[in-house]
């Protein structure tokens, strides 16, 4: 991945170096030319580790926050997978205009790619690896270097108070002291380093959080509830609990968008997260899966009581009459359709999704603003499912 900005530094000092993401000049050429030769798996780790180096030099060379939409853009932007973000950065560049938070988010939320995200949320995971490791080495290194610097101060006390005062004595004294100093300037560096390894790691949690969350509407987003996913069904199965999952899609979203407009259809869709988000608590999570569609697990709760649960959401939202406060206009009725599946039917959690996926579509074609059930059928694998 060659690197288009020019500004990017040549060799890596500090942070980067420390972390280990910098090589240059023979140690670079050395590492690259062995990456060549090394079996597929560490080639591939070898060309990540490259990415990472390069998003990272980009990010101080411009000295960006550690964020979402700057780890995106940096990413992007080196691998030229957007020419119109190529181009906003490299005028940016040129005119020597700091990157600003609200530039960086609406470049990254225009070039932004499913198989990005996810090249980028490993990133970020080496990364945060990287200065896991890094404070542990400089915690002990903080703690060897205080009782060297203690152990140095007391010999030198013992030197000068010595009763033979030969030139040897004092020669050894006087080096001793430029240790000690030295040592208390290592220290204070130290210090300083375990300071910036606590910033960073606080700006890339902050960072972490901001990725999983849907930030129109404030649910979580899908890569959010995809883990969320995985930790409730190992939970639920361990303690023998009821496990529904369902899918909800609001009813002509497109229609609403088309007459009223894009920003009246998000605050349309806000108002549906609200009420959704009304509906969860500690064992009921709501994310927003994409567009109009959302998406719900409900553990501890049955089937017919997670049904009546969704549907009663359902009835409360269909019978609000809403307007277009803007121009004063009616949406009409707002409502959406679901699909609901007990998870430890279906058996397996991939299939419950596909379940109440399918169910959905059974909802939208009963005349929508309605909730369905999976049934037996919708919980076949694929290939049993086509044979049938």
């Amino acid at each position: 991945m060659a690197a288009r900005d020019q500004n990017l530094p040549r060799s890596s000092r500090g942070w980067l170096g420390w972390l280990g993401l910098g090589l240059s000049g023979e140690a670079r050429e050395e590492a690259n030319g062995a990456a060549q030769q090394a079996p597929a798996p560490e080639r591939r780790n070898h060309a990540q580790a490259r990415q990472l180096d390069e998003v990272a030099q980009f990010i101080v060379a411009h000295q960006l926050e550690v964020s979402a939409a700057s780890l995106s853009v940096a990413y992007n932007y080196l691998n030229a997978t957007d020419s119109r973000l190529v181009r906003a950065v490299e005028r940016r560049i040129h005119s020597r205009e700091p990157f600003t938070r609200e530039l960086l988010e609406d470049l990254a939320g225009d070039s932004s790619r499913g198989e990005d995200i996810a090249t980028l949320n490993q990133l970020v995971e080496r990364l945060e690896t990287s200065i896991d490791e890094l404070a542990t080495t400089s915690r002990d290194a903080h703690s060897a270097t205080s009782r060297y610097h203690s152990a140095l101060k007391e010999h030198v006390s013992e030197l000068e108070h010595a009763n033979k005062t030969g030139g040897v004595i004092a020669e050894l004294a006087a080096i001793a002291r430029v240790m000690v100093r030295r040592t208390r300037d290592l220290e204070r560096q130290m210090l300083r380093s375990e300071a910036q390894t606590r910033a960073l790691r606080r700006r890339l949690s902050e960072a972490r959080r901001a990725s999983e969350v849907d930030h129109l509407t404030g649910l979580p987003n899908r890569r959010s509830f995809d883990a969320t996913y995985r930790e409730q069904f190992q939970q639920a199965r361990a303690e023998a609990e009821p496990l529904c999952v369902a899918f909800c899609d609001i009813d002509n979203f497109k229609a609403i968008n088309d007459v009223h407009g894009h920003e009246a259809g998000d605050r349309v869709l806000k108002l549906v997260a609200d009420s959704f988000a009304s509906f969860s608590h500690d064992r009921c999570h709501v994310a927003r899966h994409g567009g109009e569609e959302f998406v719900m697990l409900m553990r501890g709760m049955a089937l017919d009581d997670a049904f009546a649960g969704l549907d009663a959401l359902r009835r409360q939202l269909a019978e609000r009459r809403l307007v277009n406060r803007l121009t004063e206009e009616p949406f009409g009725q707002v409502s959406f359709s679901a699909g609901i599946a007990d998870v430890f039917a279906c058996g397996d959690p991939s299939i419950a999704l596909r379940a109440a996926d399918a169910a959905l579509f059974r909802a939208k074609r009963k005349g929508r603003n309605c909730v369905e059930i999976a049934q037996a059928e919708d919980c076949l694998p694929p290939l049993a499912s086509s044979a049938a």
